[in-house]
């Protein structure tokens, strides 16, 4: 074992890949080699034996956990003689940017979708959440978008806090990694699914993330199954560093990108550039407010090269 994870044994069950893959049982696997590519994230070589081996068992694992709590809830409503209210289920992503959470956001919302139960699976990023690059530019805070500082909790939790309370239609403002920016008077309208998937850097935070704008109940206090998907420093720089230069060759060369600019730089500069964006940004944010939250998952992903998951960690 890792002895970076050793401490890791003591709350969590441990399983290599063949261990985990095992625990899939007899469920089918329903895609094809298309609908993952389409599924698949820049920069990830996402193959179906991946899904078959890592996810397959993980959507089980939901799955039961998901009845169970729908169990519970009957038996409140039988005791209390109360109607039935729907109140999704809510699944918590977290991890770095270029880990691939919305890769495992978007497969996880495609296999859950697929259970017998048909349950309705919705999706929302609290991408949407982070105040606007006229707000950050005000409070200088353009370099730390990502960081706590730069979200909107207050309406990020009233946000979920409706979803839980069963609020028929709640809104949720959306975000564009085109423009970098939120997009205005555009909203994401989620109307009582079965199960919410809320995938983000900050979906683990709590109190101690947020001392400047100190709140009762965070994101975390909201989420039913949490999941950090994890890997190496170095390989989150690799990742990341690959995905902006595929960006470079392809969003980037949009003249309405925010970052258009950096498709016009040669390719050596622009490695030089996605490092220091990585050092000074994403791997600071990553190091200080996003992996300190990882043991606060439900489990724990962890990737090895070409985005393999390598294990699986299963809190007791």
């Amino acid at each position: 074992m890792n002895p970076k994870n050793a401490h890791l044994a003591t709350h969590y069950l441990q399983f290599d890949r063949a261990q985990w893959a095992s625990l899939r049982d007899s469920v089918p696997l329903i895609f094809t080699e298309e609908e993952i590519i389409r599924l698949r994230g820049i920069n990830e070589n996402l193959s179906l034996e991946e899904v078959a081996a890592i996810y397959l068992p993980l959507s089980r694992l939901l799955n039961f956990y998901i009845s169970s709590n729908l169990r519970q809830k009957e038996i409140l409503e039988e005791f209390l003689g109360t109607h039935k209210q729907n109140v999704p289920y809510v699944i918590g992503i977290a991890g770095s940017v270029a880990v691939g959470k919305s890769t495992t956001a978007r497969l996880l919302q495609a296999l859950l979708s697929c259970w017998p139960e048909h349950r309705r699976v919705e999706l929302v990023t609290t991408d949407g959440f982070l105040h606007s690059n006229k707000v950050l530019t005000e409070r200088g805070l353009m370099k730390k978008k990502g960081f706590p500082e730069s979200y909107d909790m207050k309406n990020l939790v009233k946000f979920i806090s409706k979803i839980k309370s069963g609020t028929p239609k709640v809104e949720a403002p959306v975000y564009s990694h085109l423009r970098y920016d939120i997009i205005p008077h555009q909203k994401k309208i989620v109307q009582q699914p079965d199960i919410l998937i809320l995938e983000g850097l900050n979906v683990l935070q709590s109190g101690m993330d947020y001392p400047h704008d100190p709140h009762h109940v965070f994101v975390s206090d909201f989420v039913d199954f949490s999941i950090y998907v994890d890997a190496s420093y170095d390989l989150l720089a690799h990742w990341y560093i690959n995905r902006f230069l595929q960006f470079r060759r392809g969003a980037f060369s949009n003249p309405n990108s925010y970052f258009h600019h950096y498709a016009q730089i040669c390719e050596k500069e622009a490695i030089t550039v996605a490092r220091q964006l990585w050092t000074e940004i994403n791997g600071l944010n990553l190091n200080e407010n996003i992996l300190p939250t990882r043991e606060r998952a439900s489990l724990i992903m962890t990737k090895g090269d070409n985005h393999e998951v390598k294990s699986v960690w299963l809190k007791k």
